[in-house]
């Protein structure tokens, strides 16, 4: 006899609306919680008569609430968003609608489930963001110091613009330039290396951190790979293992199109946006450097080019390059390099 509660939890900033169902269909209860630890764990004391199995979307607060309540419960599951909203589109919408149809979800099985990393690759994860959200910064400021010299007709070299001793040289020189436009730029200057110093003090920590640092390493013996990509990879895939195949990882990676067939005919179309961002970036920008320090990447490179555009190249590139750091990742060998390798036409 199934004596489990099915549970639905729809996730907001400051109330979870939840269902309770039994293995027949039936509600036991539906509310309304506070979105706060101690209430959390109150409830979920409540809940202890009953093993129950439960599930969740996936939003920016489901993290921490996952943390809480899976103790308590036989399993927790994040579900899907896209997928959610698939399976329980309808004419009506509401929390106590959704929390029902979270809650019939888990009752079929039939869950969408995310991949929930653990909260070290979580907690290490935010840092390596963050250091992308300061190095758009980075850009920002450099073209913003770059618009204030051209806004006051100021001429400048452009390759040496951010280097110290020239910026420094530069300003002490502009005796027709308002003091005011000298102090901007002085501000944007002491940003750059705030910002510098802040990116190295990040991946300083992230190298040596003691769980990380044999992995990264082992992913640095692919030629073309480096610290950012070995450190991206790392930390947004989590667990390799968690890829059944080269295709799913590359679709994870944002490095294919969505699939769009009809009639038996394929229509191809762009990368697909249902992707991870920061792999996808941090991959592309891999693949156009990484055929100067890998005589196989070059090979593959040169031999697309001559049939289609760089960029396309470069994807191809790309995935070569996902195929490699799976491999290393999921054999826990360092990289050996086959003496014949097929490169994909």
């Amino acid at each position: 006899m199934n004596d489990y509660h099915y549970i639905g939890l729809d996730v907001h900033k400051k109330k979870i609306q939840y269902c309770i169902k039994t293995a027949d269909g039936r509600t036991v209860e539906q509310g309304k919680l506070d979105s706060r630890p101690a209430a959390l764990r109150e409830w979920a004391a409540r809940q202890s008569q009953h093993p129950w199995k439960g599930v969740m979307e996936a939003t920016m607060f489901s993290y921490w609430i996952h943390d809480e309540l899976a103790g308590s419960a036989a399993e927790l599951h994040i579900a899907h968003p896209l997928l959610v909203k698939a399976i329980m589109k309808g004419k009506h919408k509401s929390d106590k609608i959704d929390a029902r149809k979270l809650a019939d979800i888990v009752r079929c099985n039939l869950i969408p489930s995310c991949y929930v990393p653990p909260p070290m690759v979580r907690n290490l994860r935010r840092l390596m963001r963050w250091r992308e959200r300061i190095k758009r910064q980075v850009v920002q400021t450099k073209n913003r110091i770059a618009c204030t010299l051209m806004e006051v007709g100021v001429e400048y070299n452009r390759s040496k613009l951010h280097g110290k001793k020239y910026f420094h040289n530069l300003v002490d020189q502009l005796d027709h330039v308002p003091v005011e436009v000298k102090e901007v730029l002085r501000y944007g200057r002491a940003s750059l290396e705030m910002f510098a110093a802040t990116q190295r003090r990040i991946l300083r920590q992230l190298q040596a951190h003691s769980q990380l640092k044999e992995r990264v390493e082992r992913l640095r013996t692919i030629q073309g790979v480096g610290l950012i990509t070995a450190l991206t990879w790392a930390l947004e895939v989590g667990e390799p293992q968690r890829f059944s195949s080269l295709a799913r990882a590359l679709s994870y990676c944002g490095l294919v199109s969505g699939q769009n067939q009809s009639a038996d005919k394929d229509h191809g179309g762009p990368l697909s946006k249902q992707r991870n961002r920061y792999l996808q970036s941090t991959l592309i920008e891999a693949a156009k450097l990484a055929p100067q320090f890998n005589a196989t990447l070059d090979a593959v490179f040169q031999k697309v080019r001559q049939k289609k555009s760089a960029n396309q190249a470069t994807i191809i590139v790309a995935r070569k390059l996902v195929a490699y750091l799976l491999a290393v990742d999921k054999s826990g060998q360092p990289f050996r390099q086959a003496a014949h390798t097929a490169t994909p036409s």
